[in-house]
């Protein structure tokens, strides 16, 4: 299967034509869901053997770059089912079976979201102020408020984690597989924020949810640790958003350059800005900046299709190239709106969505500090307790 037969250009067309009116209403991307389980998209990167297209993580990455620069809601909320797809597969690929059903359930079309984020805990994978408490028979039932829910009104299956405190070997953080169908989930009407508001990423109260024993798929000390498990979470989750906040620029600079085209000076006698030697140099930047991405990100993610070994780096560099594209994304959308002039600023401007979505990158994990934090460490060794 090839990469364009999945996402066609027709349905980007439909999916651009849509974003406005989601980002306008509040609205979840109902019509978009839909369309990409039709196309496929969601299976995508379900191994062929299993049912699924078979796209490899660095396929992932630019299927994912063309739907944000279609609706880069839409892109970053199918991010989050296509991270646990893309778990199952690694550990899949490692000899690890125990998340299996991750594929073969999302072949089958179920619609996985991420049900980590907390409020106040900046740990993030390495421990939760949820509780997870065992049902006597190796299942558990999750106690606990997540944040950031993205696809609430569409997930079927929530992958999630709390701290059981009750064995005599200490905390340990359990992940396990929840349905929404089971009990115990309330999803919350709260989404209403600057940009990404199609994602509705929904606060979810966790009352009691439960992930009987074969939907239990780990039980490990908190804190860092080398389980493939763990390294998948970060691996498919970095470098897909990176690949989200990367196609937001280029589908802004791709607007900009429509934009100046079509602008007018009358300082230089109506000539169009295309023109303008500050207009011009500003863009170039703009596509300078962007184009030193789109390899870091291929790599890092085919050293993960390939099983390379990055030891010690792998977790810094990981954070860095989430860091680096967010950022990078961040500067690109501004110079294309700051050369697209004073209609950008309208809400109506496309270009004016994507600023606000494209902020949204500096929310999700790693942060600025733990990028620096990481790279630190790596460095230096870690600072001795006193």
């Amino acid at each position: 299967m090839t990469v364009s037969a999945i996402l066609s250009d027709d349905l980007l067309d439909r999916i651009r034509e849509r974003a406005p009116r989601y980002d306008r209403e509040n609205a979840f991307f109902d019509e978009d869901l839909v369309e990409l389980k039709e196309a496929g998209y969601l299976t995508a990167f379900v191994p062929a053997e299993m049912g699924g297209g078979g796209l490899t993580l660095e396929e992932m990455t630019r299927e994912q770059m063309r739907l944000a620069g279609a609706s880069p809601a839409t892109a970053l909320a199918v991010n989050m089912h296509h991270v646990w797809v893309g778990v199952a597969r690694l550990v899949h690929d490692r000899g690890d079976h125990s998340l299996d059903f991750v594929l073969t359930e999302a072949a089958a079309g179920e619609v996985f979201a991420f049900g980590v984020s907390e409020a106040g805990n900046d740990l993030v994978l390495f421990g939760s102020a949820s509780e997870a408490r065992p049902d006597g028979s190796g299942g558990y039932a999750f106690y606990g408020t997540k944040i950031f829910t993205s696809l609430s009104p569409g997930w079927t299956r929530l992958g999630t984690f709390g701290t059981d405190t009750t064995g005599d070997d200490g905390p340990h953080s359990v992940w396990g597989f929840i349905t929404r169908d089971g009990g115990g989930v309330e999803v919350k009407d709260d989404w209403d924020t600057m940009g990404m508001r199609a994602s509705q990423s929904c606060t979810t109260v966790l009352t009691g949810a439960t992930a009987p024993a074969d939907r239990v798929v780990r039980r490990i000390p908190p804190g860092p640790t080398a389980d493939p498990f763990i390294f998948g979470i970060f691996a498919n989750f970095e470098i897909l958003l990176a690949a989200v906040y990367t196609g937001i620029a280029r589908r802004a600079i791709d607007v900009a350059v429509e934009t100046v085209h079509k602008r007018r000076s009358m300082k230089n006698g109506g000539a169009p800005y295309a023109h303008d030697p500050d207009i011009r140099w500003r863009l170039a930047d703009a596509a300078i900046q962007l184009d030193g991405i789109y390899p870091q990100i291929a790599q890092i993610a085919r050293d993960v299709d390939d099983q390379v070994d990055r030891g010690a780096l792998w977790m810094p560099q990981l954070s860095a190239v989430k860091a680096r594209a967010t950022e990078a994304a961040k500067d690109v959308v501004e110079k294309a709106v700051r050369v697209s002039g004073g209609s950008s600023y309208f809400t109506r401007s496309e270009l004016s969505r994507l600023y606000r979505d494209v902020l949204a990158g500096i929310f999700h994990p790693s942060d600025d500090e733990s990028v620096h934090g990481a790279w630190a460490n790596a460095l230096l060794g870690p600072i001795p307790p006193r």
